[in-house]
């Protein structure tokens, strides 16, 4: 049997068939990243980055967990080390990645940006830093200039309803790539922390020119700021939940909550659950009058370590994967909207493989032939945007759902060098259903099938946010 070069032309595709599909039908498909965390602000003032660190590792936790299960001194990912010296202690973890994703991203993100074919380690640590540097001071690798060397044609960044949109709107009066925001109200509904959530309610008010002090008047502030984010071309909301809450709390129970809330008391569990709920079930509404999608991110277990959150702050790669209970809260949550005619596009992604089918068969509770794919099971999210995360949710959309209808893959990354994971998606998608024509388990219909992958990876994303 012939060895297949590592990240040589038909890397991930294991027979012919798989590589006509890719590299005729995929690799040449533009990229819609409807959901990242990218910086707008970078991108409407077309940032150059000075060295490889602040590009590559700067807020990587997924780095960051690399190198601290390889023994690196946190120093080396959140300290006060120099950027080179960050650079090496990544380096020399690198070969100890094999068999992780970040693995094959690292040398993907090395060649297709920046035309380095040779490994990365100790040894080719220095050569490679300043050989990238020195790319990334010329005007050819500016933030625009590398969106579009991964033909990118749409970014959806993640925003707060505070937010001003400024860099969106100064972007939107340029040519080329499109930048759209998406509004993220995780902080709206966030009743645990009384004293921050205050906090947060006056940078609404400001943000909405609406003064808080009533549930009535939270939900004023954000239709305006959905309405503000309309008006600048948002097509589409984002929520990061461990689970979609479901209540039956009245209108008066919640506005008494909320006045609770609003004095400093902290609420019991199911109270927070109710209050969430109605709020949540109130956004939602809105976003179908605007005619968004709307997105939810489910099953993450954050800031386990209550040390590293106290000594180095939230959100820095110290998460997992959660068991929380889905199916019932989701399932009542989207039939009270469905019900009022008020379920919009949906896409729902789950961090937990074990709830793969659950999810795979919620989709289906709500497609009501109002248009193809109109509720959709995400890609395979943070520890699941790997290879055996994407093959078995690919697999399992296969069998409870159509395939066919699916809207692709996303970054969901805040990295400038992130737009290869499109190609990894893009090669597993192909090598799964040429390893199905290649066994009989699928026609040999290039004309069907070619058109299937192209609108996976490209065509059906723009027809599902209108793009």
């Amino acid at each position: 049997m012939t060895k297949t070069e590592f990240l040589g032309k038909d890397f991930l595709l294991q027979s012919e068939t798989a590589g006509k599909l890719y590299h005729s039908h995929a690799s040449n498909q533009p990229i819609l990243d409807y959901h990242n965390h990218l910086s707008s602000k970078y991108i409407a003032e077309n940032k150059q980055f000075t060295n490889l660190t602040e590009i590559w590792l700067d807020g990587d936790h997924y780095k960051w967990r690399a190198m601290r299960s390889n023994g690196v001194n946190e120093k080396y990912c959140t300290g006060n080390a120099s950027p080179e010296e960050k650079f090496m202690k990544w380096a020399e973890t690198v070969p100890y990645t094999m068999r992780n994703p970040l693995y094959h991203w690292t040398h993907l993100e090395l060649k297709n940006y920046f035309g380095i074919t040779k490994v990365l380690n100790a040894k080719t640590a220095k050569s490679i830093y300043e050989d990238c540097s020195a790319q990334l001071r010329t005007d050819e690798f500016k933030v625009q200039p590398l969106l579009t060397m991964m033909r990118v044609e749409v970014v959806c960044t993640t925003d707060d309803p505070c937010d001003n949109l400024a860099y969106h709107i100064k972007h939107a009066q340029t040519s080329g790539i499109k930048m759209f925001p998406t509004f993220r109200p995780d902080k709206a509904y966030a009743f645990e922390d009384p004293a921050s959530y205050n906090v947060y309610l006056k940078k609404l008010s400001e943000a909405s020119s609406i003064d808080i002090q009533s549930l009535s008047d939270l939900l004023k502030a954000l239709e305006n700021r959905i309405a503000f984010f309309t008006k600048h071309g948002c097509r589409a909301c984002d929520h990061g939940l461990e689970f979609i809450p479901f209540s039956n709390l009245s209108q008066a129970d919640a506005t008494a909550l909320f006045a609770k809330v609003l004095k400093g008391t902290i609420l019991l569990a199911n109270e927070i659950l109710g209050l969430r709920s109605f709020v949540l079930t109130h956004l939602c509404r809105q976003y179908h009058t605007q005619g968004w999608a709307q997105q939810f991110h489910v099953g993450a277990l954050r800031n386990n370590s209550s040390r590293m959150k106290r000594t180095l702050g939230a959100d820095i790669g110290f998460d997992s994967i959660g068991d929380f209970s889905h199916a019932y809260g989701m399932s009542k949550f989207f039939d009270r909207l469905d019900n009022e005619n008020q379920l919009t596009k949906t896409i729902i992604y789950n961090l937990n493989p074990a709830d793969n089918e659950l999810f795979a068969t919620m989709i289906g509770n709500f497609n009501d032939g109002s248009s193809p794919g109109k509720i959709q099971w995400g890609s395979g999210w943070w520890f699941l945007d790997q290879k055996d995360g994407m093959e078995k949710q690919l697999n399992t959309l296969s069998n409870m759902g159509l395939l066919s209808r699916f809207i692709g893959m996303i970054t969901d990354s805040r990295s400038f060098l992130s737009f290869p994971r499109h190609e990894y998606f893009r090669r597993i998608l192909c090598n799964l259903i040429g390893t199905d024509i290649e066994n009989g388990e699928l026609p040999d219909d290039t004309e069907f099938i070619g058109k299937m992958v192209e609108d996976i990876c490209y065509h059906n994303a723009k027809s599902f946010f209108q793009f």
